[in-house]
C-alpha cells in the first residue's frame, strides 16, 4: 500500500520505497526522497497509469495474497475516475493494485508510472484504510493539486472514514509487483495499520518489524504501519535472496 514512506532501517537484504518499498533492507528511502531530484516532477499521461487488459488487473490483484485468500476476495480496478468494483467478492478482503500516487507526497516516486502495487486489505482494513486510497485515486483523477488533496484529505477523513478497526492489516506479497525504480524493484511482506504510539520494537537490531510510516494521511486518528517482511511469495514460492 502505497499512501507511506519507509523512514529507518529493516534488518534483511530486502528494503521498501513507494507503495514504497525498496531493495536491500537498510536503504534510507526518506533520505533519498529529499536529497535526491525527482525524475518524475510530474504526473504523467492517465493512460500511462492505467492497465489497459481489465481482466490482467483484476488478475494482478489477485496476486496480492495467497489463492485461499483472494479468490474469494473483492477485485478493485483503476478506471477513469478512481477504483471500480471489478469482481464482488464474499470474504471480506479487498485485493486492487496501488499506483505510485498513494505515497507520500514528498516521496520522489509519486508520480511514477511504472508503478503496480497488488495489495489485498482484511475487512477491518477495507472498512477503515481503503477509503483513504479510493478518496486518493479519485482526487489524482479529477486533476487536483497535491496542496488541493492534501486539504480536501483531512476534510474527508474527518467526515467519512471509520476509526481505525482492531486488526486492520494487508498482504502485499506479489511476485509481479513493482513498487520502487530501486534494486529489484519488490519486497514481499505484510502491512499493519495501528494505532500511534503502539511498540512494536520496530527498526532495532534483529527486528523482522520496520515502521513504515508514523501517519496515514487523512485518518480520522493517528495510525502508523509497520512492515513484516515474508520468506513466500503469493503461489508459494520462496522470497528469500539468494546470496552470491
Amino acid at each position: 500500500m502505497v499512501l507511506f514512506e519507509k523512514k529507518g532501517k529493516i534488518a534483511g537484504r530486502l528494503a521498501v520505497g513507494v507503495l514504497v518499498l525498496m531493495s536491500l533492507l537498510g536503504a534510507a528511502w526518506s533520505a533519498q526522497a529529499q536529497d535526491a531530484k525527482s525524475p518524475y516532477p510530474k504526473m504523467a499521461p492517465v493512460n500511462e497509469y492505467m492497465i489497459a487488459d481489465r481482466n490482467a488487473e483484476v488478475a494482478l490483484a489477485r496476486t496480492a495474497a495467497p489463492d485461499s485468500i483472494s479468490r474469494d476476495a473483492t477485485i478493485l480496478v483503476l478506471g477513469q475516475h478512481g477504483y471500480e468494483t471489478a469482481v464482488k467478492g464474499t470474504n471480506g478482503f479487498v485485493c486492487l493494485v496501488e499506483r505510485s500516487f498513494m505515497a507520500s507526497y514528498k516521496s520522489s516516486e509519486f508520480w511514477n508510472p511504472k508503478n503496480r502495487s497488488p495489495d489485498c486489505y482484511n475487512p477491518q482494513a477495507a472498512q477503515s484504510i481503503l477509503p483513504l486510497i479510493r478518496n486518493r485515486a479519485e482526487m489524482v483523477l479529477a486533476g487536483l493539486s497535491k496542496e488541493q488533496m492534501m486539504d480536501a484529505e483531512k476534510a474527508f477523513g474527518a467526515k467519512e472514514v471509520p476509526a481505525l478497526q482492531l486488526g486492520a492489516m494487508c498482504y502485499m506479497m506479489s511476485k509481479e509487483a513493482y513498487l520502487t525504480d530501486q534494486g529489484n524493484h519488490n519486497l514481499s511482506h505484510l502491512m499493519f495499520f495501528v494505532p500511534e504510539g503502539t511498540a512494536w520494537g520496530e527498526n532495532l537490531d534483529g527486528s523482522p518489524v520496520g515502521l513504515l510510516a508514523k501517519e496515514v494521511p487523512g485518518a480520522p486518528s493517528p495510525v502508523s504501519v509497520y512492515l513484516v517482511p515474508v520468506q513466500q511469495w503469493s503461489d508459494g514460492t520462496s522470497a528469500v535472496p539468494v546470496a552470491h
